[in-house]
């Protein structure tokens, strides 16, 4: 008989399979336990939609060539192309590039932070469904993406809405009742904390909309 593995699944694994699972038809809600014991859930099949309430507004703030960072399957890059627009998905996940690719999206799976194709010459850039948390450090990422924007640029971005506490540090992902990950780092940030991260980051908000319970802000070079 062989004894069950006491090694806990990485959270690429698990939100790969996640997605696998999704595409496939499974119902996959996907879980984000952070250090302060809060849970945050997504239905996973939610990605694969043609598209979400609240997309619409920011879809229309794109007007050029857009890299949609953490594109997941691509549901934002392919609406994107599907409007006119150059778009570019990037994503750490395999799954989520193989699913990008499969609706028609054009994406390379690469890491924000590595070298990327066009740096310095986006005209808009994406962080939706969350993706202000990737790496775990908000300033962080918001440097990043500025020096990825051309200097007349916008940077997009998705947040927690009014009186949600911002975090960041480990947090464990699980997929419906499997055990959770080991930890990665990632964050929450929002809306109230947002100009100060961006001014760190030589940006400036813009605007800040609301949509579908969504909380979007538009930033651009300080």
């Amino acid at each position: 008989m062989t004894a069950p593995s006491t090694t806990l699944p990485g959270a690429l694994a698990v939100f790969d399979g996640a997605l696998a699972g999704a595409a496939a038809g499974r119902p996959v809600v996907l879980t984000v336990h952070d250090e302060t014991g809060a849970r945050q859930q997504v239905d996973a099949a939610s990605w694969n939609r043609p598209h979400l309430p609240g997309d619409r507004r920011l879809l229309d703030r794109c007007s050029g060539p857009t890299l949609d960072v953490g594109c997941g399957p691509g549901r934002l890059t392919y609406a994107l192309g599907r409007l006119g627009h150059p778009a570019l998905g990037i994503d750490i996940s395999a799954e989520a590039i193989r699913l990008a690719r499969a609706r028609g999206a054009t994406a390379l799976r690469r890491d924000v932070f590595s070298p990327l194709p066009g740096e310095g010459r986006w005209r808009h850039l994406l962080l939706a469904d969350g993706n202000i948390g990737i790496g775990g450090d908000p300033a962080r990422l918001l440097r990043r993406c500025r020096q990825l924007l051309a200097a007349d640029g916008r940077l997009h971005v998705e947040v927690a809405g009014p009186g949600t506490p911002s975090w960041s540090g480990r947090a464990r992902l699980s997929a419906d009742d499997a055990r959770p990950s080991e930890p990665f780092r990632w964050a929450v940030l929002g809306v109230d904390d947002l100009p100060a991260i961006a001014s760190a980051a030589a940006l400036r908000t813009l605007t800040t909309w609301t949509e579908a319970n969504r909380w979007f802000a538009t930033l651009q070079p300080a």
